[in-house]
């Protein structure tokens, strides 16, 4: 908790008067019982409250001040907005990337690079009509776009199921200079014009269907896995109004898959093969989403109802930011992985946080024990 915004978590209470009528139980211990409930993998508020009891006189030094039960809990995830917890992951987003703002991610770029996507969760219909997916199914959409650079979700928004990716671009504050990568979902040629306007750049998949027309090539190191890289406009009678300016086609053979992939940019400065590696590190969203959906809990939720499904996103993420800073600040070569199994078992220990996540020599070559009689005597 040494790493946890206290002063900015409770403006954002009190923007939205999460502890209004509030006497036992406030958002920040709501907060740190979720929280406990992604760090330890906890199935149900059954699990998680009979484990902090269990525990009862370790919690005032943790930070929980009110009295824990499944009723309790279970009314603040269905009632306490769930912008609170939104605008207090914003926070600790931002301090997120200024921590990572000098790291890597494999292209040598002097701007900004996102990477945005999407991952569904499958939901039962019966328990969560209001995010009804198909017939006979409901689901939710984690929108997510994502600084390639520490792999740090900066914007992120909970939809049903049924709303289509590319509606997302329609949220996102356009940053100038940047690079935004995605994949075919977020075709749309007045959308992605918007991007050309903003003096930002996009980077992104073609359909086999464009309708186009060639105004010049360069040439390309074959050698690469380049084909060709062409200065192309829109011939199509509603894209070609839509995208009224150039575009730039690339055309990339990827050797280890045997697939031919067509590169569309608006982007004309950088070289053909940074295109199509800057497009090779929007793995790094799928990565994320799979390390959320692996280690943790977001498949299965303790609420039904709209706002205890965001409540327990929105505190996952926090969750997942607040590990990538203490992982920063205390300068830890441990992966987040490794980082999350080791804070699962030493929540309540009084130890020092960096002590329990030093990586120690565990070789004993030289060691002997001389207390040891020997089973053979030579």
């Amino acid at each position: 908790m040494d790493f946890f915004p206290q002063h900015h978590f409770n403006i954002c209470v009190r923007r939205y008067h999460g502890n209004y009528h509030t006497h036992s139980f406030s958002c920040h211990d709501q907060f740190l019982c979720m929280a406990f409930a992604q760090l330890t993998f906890k199935e149900s508020l059954r699990d998680i409250v009979t484990c902090l009891r269990a525990v009862r006189p370790k919690l005032y030094h943790a930070g929980i001040r009110g009295n824990i039960s499944k009723s309790t809990l279970a009314d603040a995830n269905e009632k306490r907005p769930w912008r609170i917890y939104a605008d207090f992951a914003q926070l600790l987003i931002h301090r997120a990337r200024q921590l990572y703002a000098g790291e890597s991610f494999g292209v040598e770029l002097q701007h900004t690079a996102y990477a945005l996507d999407s991952t569904t969760i499958d939901l039962c219909l019966s328990l969560f009509p209001w995010a009804q997916f198909r017939r006979h199914k409901s689901a939710v959409k984690i929108h997510t776009l994502m600084d390639l650079k520490g792999s740090i979700p900066c914007f992120v928004s909970i939809t049903g199921g049924a709303v289509h990716d590319v509606n997302v671009l329609d949220d996102i504050v356009i940053e100038p200079g940047a690079f935004y990568i995605m994949d075919r979902a977020y075709i749309d040629f007045a959308r992605l014009f918007n991007f050309t306007q903003s003096l930002a750049f996009f980077v992104t998949r073609a359909k086999s269907n464009l309708d186009f027309t060639r105004t010049s090539y360069r040439l390309v190191d074959k050698s690469t896995g380049l084909r060709c890289d062409q200065t192309i406009v829109l011939k199509g009678p509603l894209t070609s109004k839509d995208y009224p300016v150039a575009l730039r086609r690339i055309s990339f053979y990827d050797v280890e898959n045997n697939k031919k992939l067509i590169f569309l940019t608006n982007n004309f400065t950088l070289d053909a093969l940074t295109i199509a590696m800057l497009y090779k590190c929007r793995w790094q969203i799928e990565l994320f989403f799979k390390w959320l959906k692996q280690h943790l809990h977001i498949k299965a939720f303790f609420g039904t109802s709209e706002n205890a499904v965001k409540t327990q996103i929105w505190i996952a993420v926090s969750v997942y930011v607040l590990i990538a800073i203490i992982k920063k600040e205390l300068k830890i070569q441990r992966s987040l992985s490794e980082i999350l199994q080791i804070l699962s078992i030493m929540l309540f220990e009084k130890v020092l946080i960096k002590e329990a996540l030093m990586e120690y020599d565990t070789k004993t070559e030289n060691f002997q024990n001389h207390n040891q009689l020997l089973l053979f005597k030579l």
